[in-house]
């Protein structure tokens, strides 16, 4: 834009001079080093922080679907990248085992309900003791949370989707056998109830960046369209300045200054709602600094926008 600027009054000099209108003398001949320092210093250097832009990224959260039970997978009637609603069937395990678990028990319970209802007749004719009801009752309690445990299991061998969203790269059949451990997930669930549009903005430029400024931004995805929106949060955090905790003394490391992460909420949630997840572009943040610059950062992102056309970068 710098440039474009620059050569536009190089051209209007030349008209200028070529008609007679100004003399070529030299002031005018310095005259683009003027113009060049006045336009970095009063407008593209205060446009960094009054007008800050940076590159975007479209996220959705990511759930690892892990079963909570193991068994043998009878039914995958999902289909990859369909859009689910919540609770939606993912996949079914074998309920055999666990219906006859639950039976087991339920029989169980059954026949110590009857002994506990003899105890007591017992007791109550002075013909039994106490201990024994006490024990029949411990019996039919902790049958009952095993029935309730096991009745939980069989209902956890139909595996629903968690939220809104659709599983993708899908490679779960029928007669696999999966197993309930943290680290053996069977399949990616996208969640789709929320969009995050995430902006990098420089250090050096976020420092007056507050939420409820508006913004604008264009996608790849979208080439020669620009979209409102506000910004949501400003991250207080990023990875450069975790300190996790460990046996070790300070390591030292290079310190490179990280770019800050600003969340954006489009103003159209039909929009967010149908950006695939990874999607990129650029943003611009107008802040209540430097106002003047604004109309200049407005056509560099429009310019971004056209040129995402042949720019696949």
């Amino acid at each position: 834009m710098i440039a474009f600027l620059f050569n536009g009054y190089l051209f209007l000099l030349f008209l200028l001079v070529w008609f007679k209108v100004v003399p070529f003398n030299l002031f005018w001949k310095i005259s683009p080093v003027l113009v060049m320092l006045a336009l970095l210093v009063g407008l593209f250097i205060p446009m960094g922080w009054g007008a800050p832009s940076g590159q975007l990224v479209v996220g959705r959260h990511s759930v690892a679907i892990t079963p909570d039970v193991a068994g043998e997978v009878v039914d995958v009637p999902v289909q990859p990248n369909a859009q689910l609603k919540q609770g939606d069937i993912l996949f079914r395990i074998d309920p055999v085992p666990f219906e006859a678990q639950v039976k087991a028990l339920e029989a169980q319970l059954k026949l110590s309900t009857q002994r506990l209802g003899q105890m007591t007749e017992l007791v109550e004719k002075a013909a039994g003791r106490q201990f024994d009801v006490e024990q029949r009752r411990a019996e039919v309690d902790q049958l009952n949370a095993q029935i309730e445990g096991a009745k939980w299991n069989l209902e956890k061998t139909i595996v629903r989707a968690p939220a809104d969203g659709y599983v993708t790269n899908l490679a779960l059949r029928k007669g696999a056998r999966v197993a309930s451990l943290p680290l053996a997930p069977v399949m990616a669930f996208i969640d789709t109830s929320d969009t995050i549009v995430a902006a990098e903005i420089p250090q050096i430029y976020a420092r007056y960046v507050m939420p409820g400024q508006s913004a604008e931004v264009t996608f790849k995805f979208l080439p020669g369209q620009v979209f409102t929106g506000k910004v949501e949060t400003v991250l207080q955090a990023v990875s450069t300045g975790q300190t996790q905790v460990s046996g070790l003394a300070v390591t030292p490391k290079q310190v490179a200054s990280a770019p800050f992460v600003v969340r954006i909420a489009l103003d159209d949630p039909s929009l967010a709602a149908s950006l695939p997840a990874g999607s990129t572009g650029d943003a611009a943040i107008f802040t209540d600094h430097a106002k003047a610059t604004h109309v200049i950062r407005r056509v560099m992102l429009r310019m971004s926008a056209i040129m995402n056309y042949v720019n696949p970068y």
